[in-house]
C-alpha cells in the first residue's frame, strides 16, 4: 500500500487532468462535426442506393468509393497525409486543434455507413405508406426515416465516439495533445509506467461512460 501511495503521489495530477480535459474537447469536437456532416452523407448513400427513393448508381457508386477509401486508409497515415490540410484549417498540426481535422475525416465515413445501415433496416411498408399519401422524398427523410432509425442512429453515434477515443490517443504518436499525447511524452519516452497506467484506465473509463450514455438513450428513443 505504501509503494502505490508513492506512485499516486509522484503522478502530476495537475497534468494529467489537462491531458484529460484536451481529450474530452477533441472527442466533442470531433464528434460534433462528424455528426454533422456523416448523417447527411448517410441519408445520401441510402437514398441513392439501389432500389431505394432516388436510386441514382452513378451518384451512389462514386460517393460510397470515396467513403471506403477513406475509411480503409490506416489513421496513423492519415494523421500525415493531412498534416499540410491541417495546417491551412487551424494554422498548427499539433495540440487539440491539429488533431480535429484528421479525427472528422477518419470518422464520418465510418459513421456514415453506420447511419446507412440504420436506414435499410427500416420498415419498407413504412417509406409506402407515406409516398402512397402524396410525401416528397423530403418529408419520407424527416418524418418517416430518421425518427424511425434514431436508435440505431444513436447506436452508431456511441461506436463512433469510442473509435475516436482511440483515436485521439493515437493522435498523441504525431503531438496530437490529451492523454495519447502524455502517454507517449511522459509514459513511453521517459519510462513512466505510472503515467501510462493511468492514461489507460482514464480511457477505459471515459468508454464505459460512452456506451453507458448510449445505451440509455437507444433504450429512451426505441418504440419496440
Amino acid at each position: 500500500m505504501d509503494v502505490l501511495l508513492q506512485v499516486l503521489q509522484a503522478v502530476d495530477w495537475p497534468e494529467i487532468g489537462l491531458a484529460t480535459l484536451d481529450t474530452l474537447l477533441m472527442l466533442g469536437a470531433s464528434l460534433f462535426f462528424t455528426a454533422l456532416a456523416g448523417l447527411p452523407l448517410g441519408v445520401l448513400l441510402f437514398l441513392t442506393g439501389p432500389r431505394q427513393l432516388l436510386g441514382q448508381p452513378a451518384v451512389y457508386g462514386a460517393v460510397s468509393f470515396a467513403v471506403n477509401v477513406l475509411r480503409s486508409l490506416p489513421f496513423i497515415i492519415l494523421l500525415i497525409l493531412m498534416i499540410p490540410v491541417t495546417v491551412k484549417l487551424t494554422g498548427t498540426s499539433l495540440g487539440v486543434a491539429g488533431a480535429i481535422p484528421p479525427l472528422v475525416v477518419a470518422t464520418t465515413p465510418f459513421f456514415a455507413r453506420l447511419v446507412e445501415t440504420a436506414l435499410r433496416e427500416v420498415d419498407r411498408g413504412i417509406i409506402e405508406a407515406m409516398l402512397a399519401t402524396g410525401a416528397t422524398t423530403r418529408q419520407v427523410v424527416f418524418w418517416a426515416l430518421l425518427p424511425e432509425a434514431l436508435p440505431g442512429i444513436i447506436a452508431g453515434l456511441t461506436v463512433t465516439a469510442i473509435t475516436l477515443v482511440a483515436y485521439t490517443a493515437m493522435s498523441g504518436v504525431i503531438g496530437g495533445g490529451g492523454l495519447g499525447d502524455l502517454a507517449v511524452r511522459f509514459g513511453y519516452q521517459r519510462f513512466r509506467t505510472d503515467v501510462m497506467v493511468i492514461t489507460v484506465v482514464l480511457l477505459l473509463v471515459l468508454v464505459q461512460l460512452l456506451q453507458m450514455a448510449g445505451d440509455r438513450l437507444v433504450h429512451r428513443f426505441s418504440r419496440k
